[in-house]
């Protein structure tokens, strides 16, 4: 007669063997998504090593996501677009498991992100959307329109507070026209400045208006200190400029040294009121000299928080974290956003803001 060895093995032991077997089983899969996910490769593509902003930027991602476990391949494009899409394809071919692109122009991409889609490879726009293509999974930025509300009440304070009452004379910049950013900054910024302008509390000597008058290409500095220059001799040779909207610290910066060129600061002809973007060292010590007026700080520290969120959410096939459903319309689909605040920043907190938070240190400012 055969016995059953089961027969006699304790019931309760049996069951606990099979929750073990189980948990082994269990753990064996977790064991092997965690090495799978370790492993994952997130391709970076940034625009430029020429601002500072974007240097930080791309260190911020590169360490919160080695921090997560992730592999970063990390990329500058140099403003030069086919660049940027040579870069996109070699990080597609080499088959990163999620792409996150700033892109030079939001509107050249398409092709690349078609061929990332048919590679089964998410993509994140990160700061500045990318338009004209459906293979876009989600965006991460700050509030744009914001910045410009936020840039113009500090011109709007500025002005005051400097000049009395007004009216003021006041020149507008813009960003570069191939960002779309550049539009919500200018338009944010509009909804407070052109009530002043039909109000006549605030006139804009030179009368050019509109992106597609006063957007700088590149966001290049040395264009907007020759444009500065232009305007001054054109139409400020017999009366001051009182204030400048500029979108950006590399714009401001160009800005400054044309005033300054010709006068403005000394104690004959005080310095407009110049506001900017981005906090950048060399604008933050500007406003500290009593130059720049203010800027506006975006943490890149946050955002590329935000960003990774959403890279595991992706890996993990669940849905990142989302706040936006209807703003950021590319041309084909509503992209799903998260958008940051961002905060004005001038000689009355900036301290509090970059030194505190430990963005920069005293050091890198004094």
């Amino acid at each position: 007669m055969q016995t059953n060895v089961l027969a006699l093995v304790p019931r309760d032991w049996e069951e606990k063997m099979k929750l073990k077997l189980t948990l082994l089983s269990a753990a064996a899969v977790l064991a092997f998504a965690s090495v799978s996910y370790a492993e994952a490769t997130i391709g970076i593509s940034m625009p430029t090593k020429s601002s500072a902003r974007w240097i930080a930027d791309g260190d911020s991602m590169v360490q919160q996501l080695e921090a997560a476990g992730f592999t970063a391949d990390l990329q500058y494009a140099e403003d030069d677009i086919p660049n940027q899409l040579a870069q996109i394809e070699n990080m597609i071919t080499k088959g990163v498991d999620v792409l996150v692109i700033a892109a030079i122009d939001g509107t050249t991409l398409s092709n690349a992100l078609e061929n990332a889609d048919a590679a089964g490879i998410d993509v994140i726009a990160y700061d500045r959307l990318i338009r004209d293509s459906a293979f876009v999974d989600y965006y991460a930025t700050f509030n744009n329109f914001e910045v410009g509300v936020l840039q113009a009440s500090s011109l709007v304070g500025g002005l005051n507070d400097r000049f009395g009452g007004g009216p003021y004379n006041v020149e507008l910049f813009g960003g570069s026209p191939d960002d779309n950013n550049a539009y919500f900054f200018y338009n944010g910024a509009m909804s407070v400045i052109q009530p002043l302008i039909d109000s006549g509390n605030i006139n804009v000597v030179s009368g050019q208006m509109g992106m597609e008058t006063v957007g700088t290409l590149r966001w290049d500095g040395a264009v907007a200190q020759a444009r500065m220059d232009n305007l001054l001799s054109a139409h400020y040779t017999q009366e001051s400029v009182h204030g400048i909207l500029s979108p950006y610290d590399g714009l401001s910066i160009g800005i400054l040294s044309s005033l300054k060129g010709v006068g403005y600061g000394s104690d004959d002809l005080k310095m407009p009121i110049v506001t900017g973007q981005d906090a950048e060292v060399p604008s933050v010590k500007s406003i500290l000299l009593g130059e720049q007026y203010s800027t506006v700080f975006k943490d890149t520290r946050e955002l590329a928080r935000v960003t990774v969120g959403m890279v595991e959410a992706l890996l993990n096939d669940t849905t990142p974290e989302i706040n936006d459903t209807e703003t950021y319309d590319n041309g084909v689909l509503i992209v799903p956003s998260f958008l940051l605040a961002p905060v004005s920043l001038d000689i009355s907190n900036w301290e509090e803001i970059l030194i505190e938070s430990g963005y920069y240190s005293m050091d890198q400012i004094q």
